[in-house]
């Protein structure tokens, strides 16, 4: 079954839009009460994530109305859409809910239009440094902060001295990671520690070179921020050295590597 979308340039700026009206969604509760409480998988959730996801659900239910939108409150919540093998949206509106419920502000907002398995449209936002990465597998990537005008970016070689690894806030595990890199013959010069899809995008623009994560992810945690790297010269593979793909049963990831490709 075919769809015809809006054109790419349309969609980007569309999901520009949403992403920045989630974003005064969370900074509005992010000042007050946050409205916490736990999930049924015992992972924390907040008045911030359920406002967000409404804004973006709302919104591209709108630009895109046959195409299915899997969002991960509505997810939690039961509402387990059906793909039908159309392009469909992965939205995580509130990623790093315990960054954001402990104020160190590295949570992001994401959303992902994945096409024949791939994420072909990202939008990353970091609402506290109001800092918005974009890719799409057409038209680049770039960034923008503080609302200012958009930048191209890309990944970059890594230099002699040394890879620059990023881990995950509340997920290093740094033993696996040392041996991991060791039996790759990966050097690593220095580690950057960052919360939700800050590290893909860290290496889409050149700060960084790689992302092993060993542990478990879902589809909405990382499609936009694939989206974003991919667009930017990067990559995200899977421990044997496929590409992350999407619509997978349960939507589930395995463990998996982002890159520059010159970080292999």
């Amino acid at each position: 079954m075919s769809t015809i979308l809006p054109d790419r340039r349309a969609l980007r700026d569309a999901c520009t839009a949403f992403a920045r009206d989630a974003a005064r969604e969370i900074l509005r509760i992010y000042a007050g009460d946050l409205g916490e409480r736990v999930k049924a998988d015992r992972s924390p959730v907040t008045d911030a994530d359920h406002a967000a996801e409404a804004v973006i659900v709302a919104g591209l239910r709108q630009l895109t109305p046959g195409l299915v939108v899997v969002a991960e409150e509505e997810m939690a919540a039961g509402h387990v859409p059906k793909l039908d093998g159309r392009p469909f949206w992965l939205v995580d509106p509130l990623d790093g809910t315990k960054e954001f419920i402990k104020k160190n502000g590295e949570f992001t907002v994401n959303i992902a239009l994945v096409e024949a398995g791939k994420p072909t449209l990202g939008i990353v936002l970091a609402p506290v440094p109001d800092t918005l990465w974009r890719g799409d597998a057409e038209l680049g990537a770039d960034k923008s902060e503080k609302g200012g005008a958009f930048h191209a970016i890309a990944v970059r070689t890594p230099p002699a001295s040394g890879l620059v690894a990023c881990a995950s806030r509340s997920h290093a595990i740094y033993s696996d990671l040392d041996v991991w890199f060791r039996n790759n013959d990966l050097t690593v010069a220095e580690r950057i520690q960052a919360g939700s899809s800050l590290k893909f995008c860290l290496i889409a623009e050149g700060r960084a070179d790689i992302y092993p994560r060993f542990g478990p992810t879902n589809e909405w945690d990382t499609a936009a921020g694939q989206g974003v790297l991919e667009a930017a010269g990067g990559e995200v593979v899977t421990t044997d050295d496929r590409p992350l793909a999407y619509g997978k049963p349960g939507f589930g990831n395995p463990h998996f590597i982002a890159r520059s490709k010159a970080a292999r």
